[in-house]
Parts: structure tokens; sequence; C-alpha cells
């Protein structure tokens, strides 16, 4: 499992890395004093993990998971308690207080491994069978066979997605960003975080929403620039 750290303090720095050598399942690929040489490392290479401290200049840690559009697994490490629950609203893995003990920082670890073995099955069982306009989703232990042009959006909610369709919702265990690289970007649209889009099924939109039949789907700042480049402006009838 490769990770990184982000942490303005040079001793927290060291010391996080001796546990992390201490843990053969983890690989470190990086250290970083501020988010914004992480930012641009994550851009470039695969992170599963991340330890990220929470007060830091220029940019906090709660921020910066905030700001990133798919961000690998999060474990706080930081001296200050009162951010838990706000972590715990950004799906970190785990928490931790300064001063870590080693036992509390292996728990943590084995919960972010177990966690990516769920995300990897997902990723394989989930999904079967793509064909040219259909795909089998797994739900409620059967597999159903969903045409796209019958998918009106996907709304993910934390490891789990909804799929909808004008007469039907299924919800299968997965995330957002596992079903979006299984389909077509011809047909497909990720506008938000945590919203994918059928672009055939869009009735108009302005600058914060998409409309889909009577549906209000949310355009992403970050997600808006692409969409409009991607699918939009070739389709613009002009003066």
């Amino acid at each position: 499992m490769t990770c990184i750290i982000v942490d303005d303090e040079p001793l927290a720095r060291q010391g996080m890395e001796m546990s992390i050598a201490n843990i053969s399942s983890l690989q470190l690929l990086g250290s970083f004093s501020n988010a914004l040489a992480a930012n641009d490392f994550i851009r470039k290479e695969r992170v599963d993990l991340m330890f990220l401290d929470i007060n830091m200049p220029e940019l906090s840690g709660l921020d910066f998971l905030k700001s990133l559009r798919d961000a690998p697994m999060v474990i706080f490490t930081t001296a200050y308690p009162q951010y838990a629950l706000e972590s715990y609203e950004l799906d970190a893995i785990d928490y931790l207080v300064k001063p870590i003990r080693i036992e509390r920082f292996l728990k943590a670890v084995n919960k972010a491994e177990n966690h990516l073995k769920l995300l990897q099955q997902d990723n394989n069982n989930q999904v079967e069978n793509i064909a040219e306009d259909f795909v089998f989703i797994k739900a409620d232990r059967k597999y159903f066979k969903i045409y796209f042009k019958e998918i009106l959006y996907i709304e993910g909610l934390k490891d789990y997605v909804i799929i909808y369709t004008a007469d039907n919702k299924i919800i299968t265990s997965m995330n957002v960003k596992t079903i979006g690289a299984q389909l077509p970007e011809t047909i497909f649209a990720r506008v938000s975080k945590s919203y994918i889009v059928n672009i055939m099924h869009i009735t108009s939109f302005d600058n914060e929403l998409i409309y889909i039949q009577n549906n209000e789907i949310p355009l992403g700042q970050g997600f808006k620039d692409d969409f409009l480049k991607q699918y939009i402006e070739r389709k613009i009838v002009k003066r």
C-alpha cells in the first residue's frame, strides 16, 4: 500500500517515517512539509494512503482534503482532538492524536488496508461484463442488466452509488470513481464529486445546476470546465 506524509513539523515527519518503516505492507513514496507540494505529487503519482496533519500554514489538512477531486484514503495525524468529528465527515479512515502510540498507528493502518481490499473487490466484482450498450451491476445478491441509454444519472454516497433510471434506482457497494472509470466517456460525464450524468438526458443547465427531467444535479466548480469543454461547447448553436 503506497503512502505519503504531509506535516509541517520535521520531527513529526521523522517519527512517522520510522513508524511506516516498521510496517512491511506500507511503501512510503514521499514526505512533504505542506499541502501544496503534496498536491503536485498526488496529481502525478498513484497514492493509496495519506498521513495528513491538520494545522499547517497556507492550507490546513481539512481544507486540502476538501479540495481534492479524487483523494486517496486519509489518516489524520494531529495534536488537536477537536477536529475529529469534521474529519470523519470527510470520510477519513482514522484520526490519530499526537504523540501517536505504535499500537494505535498499527490499528489505523489495518483499517486502511481492509478498506482498500473492499474497494479492490468492488472494482473486480461489482461491475460485470460491460458490453457495447449495457452493463451488469451487482445489487441485492443479483446482477441487474442496465442499458446505458436508460441511466439518467448516478449519485455517490460514501462507498455506495445509486443508479437512477426513469423507472427504478439500484444501490450497489461501489464508489463514484470506480463506476465512472468503467462507463463510456462519450455518454457519461462526472459533474461533481458525487454525481455522474448521462449527457443524452440533460434537459438544461446553468452555472450551478444540471437539470435531468425533474432532478437538479449540482455542477461542481472543479468539474465545470472539463464538462463544458468536452461535452457542451461543440454542441452549442452560435450566432
